[in-house]
Formats: structure tokens, sequence, C-alpha cells
């Protein structure tokens, strides 16, 4: 992949920048990566402040389709797929599996054994 530099950037600039990748829970990179993605294609490139445009909106032709939520310290994509809140998520689970598992071990039980252990 080629690489782009800016020179000369002011410092106010650049502040605001690192703020607002901070804001966006991505790096300066990330940032940067995701502000030449929605130049390069007109649309809005991952999630903004929280609130913003890039939640799912009930105008959205097709909420579930695959979309850039971010980027990774490498610079790649990371993708979110589906539309689901963790409470529809939660929901629809406990419908499939009314009854918990009896007779194991639980997540909680296996840490607690291992800190106990120390």
């Amino acid at each position: 992949m080629p690489n782009l530099s800016i020179k000369d950037v002011p410092e106010a600039w650049a502040e605001a920048l690192r703020q607002r990748a901070a804001r966006n829970h991505r790096s300066l990179q990330g940032e940067l990566m995701a502000l030449v993605e929605q130049a390069v294609h007109g649309a809005q490139a991952g999630p903004q402040a929280p609130g913003s445009s890039s939640e799912v909106r009930v105008d959205d032709p097709d909420p579930g389709r695959p979309r850039i939520v971010g980027y990774d310290k490498r610079g790649w994509p990371i993708v979110r797929q589906g539309w689901k809140t963790p409470e529809q998520v939660i929901a629809e689970l406990r419908q499939k599996y009314p009854h918990p598992v009896s007779g194991q071990l639980l997540g909680r039980d296996i840490i607690r054994e291992d800190r106990d252990s120390r």
C-alpha cells in the first residue's frame, strides 16, 4: 500500500485531530484513514461522537450490510456486520436456551479458583 505524508501541519490542527481520534476511540492513524475514506467515498466512515449519524438509522436502506466502524493500529478496517443491540442478542439467546447450563463451572468460578490458588 502507498504511504501518504502531510508536512507542516499546524500544531492546533494536529491537536484537534488527536482529540477527535480519542473521542472516536481510534488512533491518530485510524482517524486520518477514516477521514481519507470519507473524502474518497463521500460517505460517513466509522463512528463519530456518540449519537452521530454513524448510528443505525431508520432511513438506512440496508442496516445489516457490513460497514467500517474504525481502524486497528495497523490501519486495517474494523468491519461491523449486523445491527442488533446487545439486549436483542441476549433476548434471542435466552429464548433459544431458556434453562441455564447446570453441572458446569461458571467462568467466575474458574477465575476465582485460579486467583485463590496463587
